[in-house]
C-alpha cells in the first residue's frame, strides 16, 4: 500500500540515517531553521554508533598517521561535548606503559605533549609521568612495567548521545522516523521525491525534499546504490572493530591503553560498575554490516594482548559480552585496515535548483558536531539560506549543568527523592540527568515505579524510553538506552519484551 504525502510542504532537508551523524545534521539542520526530517530503517544508533570503544577523545595513535587536522579538531571538541553532555559524558584518565620492545620513551612523551597542546584543554588535566613500581596503576601489572605515562580524555554512553540528539532535534521541530526504510529517492521537479516503508507494516508513504543527506554509516554505498540507483559506488571501506566485556579486573578508575607488537593498540577500561571493556580489533569487512559478530580470532586477540600486560591472563572463558560494529572508513587507499584515515569527508552533488545531495563518508563520534557544522555550510551555500552555526554552546537534553557538578546533581534528586534507593538515583542522573525528574514524576517509593524487570529497571522508565526516546523493544532498552542487560537475566528479558509488545 502507498500514498502520497498530500498539500504538506517539502521539507528543506531529508536526512537517511539514525547514527550519530544523521541526528547530528538533523539537530544542526533544523535550530538554523530548516524544516527537516530524518528516517532510520531500524533502531537509532542500531549500528556502528552503539559499537564504539565509547570515548570522546582526540586519537593519540592517529598522531603516527600525520592526522593533525583531525586529532587538533577532537581534542578541542573534548570539552565542547562534556559541557554539552555531562550527565552521559565525563573525564577518564589513561595510564600508557611503557613497553621496552616498543615505542621508545621519548616518541611517547613527544606524543602526550603535542595531545595536551594541539586542542583547547581547560577543564581536563594534564599529562603526568608515572613510577608505576609505586602508583596504584601499576597494581594489576606485571613487573616489567615500571614507568607509564598518564593522559586526558572522556567517556561517553555513546547510544545515548545519540537518542539525546535526536530528541534535541525533534524538540526543535525535526521529523524522526525510527524503523522507517528509505526505498528509493529521485530528483522530480527540481526536488527529492522519496519513497519511505514501515517496518512491520509494510506502508509506503512518499515525501519531498530539496536537499537529500545520506548518513548511512556502512550503508552509505548502499543507500546510493538501492534507493539512488546507481551502480559501482566504492566510497567507504568497512573496517570492523570488536570488543570483549570481563568481570572487573582491577579496582581503581583509570583506563588502560596498550600497544601492541603488530603496532595497534587496545583499551582496558572499566565498564558499567562491575566490569571491564577491552577493545578493539581492526579487520576489513566485507560482509552484511547488520549481521557483524566478534570471531574467536579477535577473542584470542582481544585477550592475549590484555595478558601481555595484566598480571592475571585474560582468557576466552571470561568473556561475559561482547559487541562488534562497522566503520565506515572513507577509502583512501591505505594498504592496512587501522592506517585509513578517522576523518570524515563530505561530498556534495547537484544544486538547490535540481535537488541537491550530500553524501557523508567516515567519522567518528567525538567529531561528530563539527561534521554536522560543515554538512550544514555546504547546505547553507547551495541553498541561499542561512541560519549560523549554534551548537558549540548548546546543551542536550537532560545537560543543563557545568560539566563538574555531577555529584551536586545526584545529591538534588537524592534531596527531592528521599525514599528511593541512592543508587537507582545515581544512574538515572547519569542516564537522563536533570530529566530524570520528568521520568519520576510524584514517585517517592519503589512500588510507584510499576513492573520490575531486573537490576534497577522499573516500568516507569521503560514507559518514559518509549514515550520519549523512541524505544520499541527490549534491545532497544535494554543495549542502546542502557546496558542493562549486562544485569539482566533472560527470563527478566522476556517479560520485559512481553511489556513492550503489549504496549505496541
Amino acid at each position: 500500500m502507498s500514498a502520497t504525502t498530500q498539500g504538506k510542504a517539502p521539507f528543506d532537508i531529508f536526512v537517511i540515517g539514525g547514527g550519530i551523524n544523521g541526528t547530528g545534521i538533523a539537530r544542526d539542520a533544523v535550530g538554523r531553521g530548516f524544516s527537516v526530517m530524518l528516517a532510520e530503517k531500524e533502531d537509532l544508533a542500531s549500528g556502528t554508533s552503539s559499537a564504539a570503544t565509547k570515548l570522546v577523545h582526540g586519537g593519540l595513535r592517529y598522531l603516527e598517521h600525520y592526522e593533525f587536522r583531525l586529532v587538533a579538531e577532537s581534542l578541542a571538541e573534548r570539552e565542547v561535548l562534556w559541557r554539552a553532555a555531562p550527565h552521559i559524558i565525563w573525564p577518564l584518565r589513561f595510564v600508557l606503559p611503557h613497553h621496552k620492545g616498543l615505542r621508545p620513551a621519548f616518541v611517547l612523551r613527544s606524543g602526550l605533549f603535542l595531545y595536551d597542546h594541539l586542542g583547547g584543554r581547560n577543564l581536563l588535566p594534564p599529562t603526568k609521568t608515572l613510577d608505576l613500581r609505586k602508583d596504584a596503576a601499576g597494581g594489576p601489572l606485571k613487573e616489567e612495567f615500571k614507568l607509564g605515562f598518564e593522559y586526558s580524555d572522556c567517556w561517553v554512553m555513546d547510544a545515548r548521545l545519540v537518542a539525546l540528539t535526536a530528541k534535541d532535534a525533534a524538540e526543535r521541530g525535526a521529523e524522526i522516523r525510527t524503523r522507517t526504510k528509505v526505498v528509493s529517492a529521485r530528483r522530480e521537479g527540481g526536488s527529492w521525491q522519496i519513497v519511505l516503508e514501515a517496518a512491520g507494516s509494510g506502508e509506503r508513504e512518499t515525501v519531498s525534499a530539496k536537499v537529500l543527506v545520506n548518513a548511512a554509516g556502512p550503508w552509505v554505498d548502499a543507500v546510493i546504490v538501492d534507493a539512488l540507483g546507481r551502480n559501482g559506488a566504492h566510497n567507504v571501506r568497512l573496517v570492523k572493530g570488536s570488543h570483549i566485556v570481563v568481570r572487573r579486573l582491577y579496582d581503581h578508575d583509570r583506563c588502560y591503553i596498550f600497544q601492541n607488537a603488530d603496532n595497534r593498540i587496545i583499551f582496558a577500561i572499566p565498564y558499567e560498575g562491575e566490569f571491564t571493556l577491552i577493545g578493539t580489533t581492526d579487520q576489513d569487512y566485507a560482509g552484511d554490516p547488520g549481521a557483524v559478530a566478534i570471531s574467536p580470532e579477535e577473542q584470542d586477540y582481544l585477550c592475549g594482548a590484555a595478558s601481555e600486560y595484566f598480571k592475571h591472563p585474560v582468557r576466552r572463558e571470561d568473556i561475559v559480552w561482547s559487541y562488534s560494529g562497522v566503520r565506515p572508513l572513507f577509502d583512501d587507499g591505505a594498504s592496512a585496515a587501522q592506517e585509513a584515515t578517522r576523518d570524515y569527508v563530505i561530498k556534495l552533488e547537484g544544486d538547490a535548483m535540481n535537488g541537491a545531495l550530500v553524501n557523508v563518508f567516515g567519522g567518528k563520534l567525538t567529531t561528530f558536531r563539527r561534521l554536522a557544522e560543515s554538512v550544514m555550510e555546504k547546505i547553507e551555500d547551495v541553498t541561499g539560506k542561512r541560519g549560523g552555526a549554534w551548537t558549540r554552546d548548546a546543551k542536550l537534553p537532560g545537560g543543563e549543568f557545568e560539566p563538574t557538578a555531577f555529584e551536586a546533581e545526584v545529591a538534588k534528586l537524592r534531596r527531592d527523592y528521599p525514599g528511593l534507593p541512592a543508587p537507582l538515583l545515581r544512574r538515572l542522573t547519569r542516564f537522563y540527568g536533570t530529566r530524570a525528574r520528568r521520568l519520576l514524576g510524584q514517585a517517592q517509593a519503589l512500588g510507584e515505579l510499576g513492573d520490575h524487570f531486573g537490576a534497577d529497571l522499573y516500568a516507569r522508565e521503560v514507559d518514559y524510553l518509549v514515550a520519549e526516546e523512541w524505544a520499541r523493544t527490549a534491545d532497544d532498552v535494554l543495549w542502546r538506552r542502557s546496558k542493562l542487560g549486562l544485569r539482566v537475566s533472560a527470563e527478566d528479558q522476556a517479560r520485559l519484551a512481553d511489556y513492550l509488545a503489549a504496549k505496541a
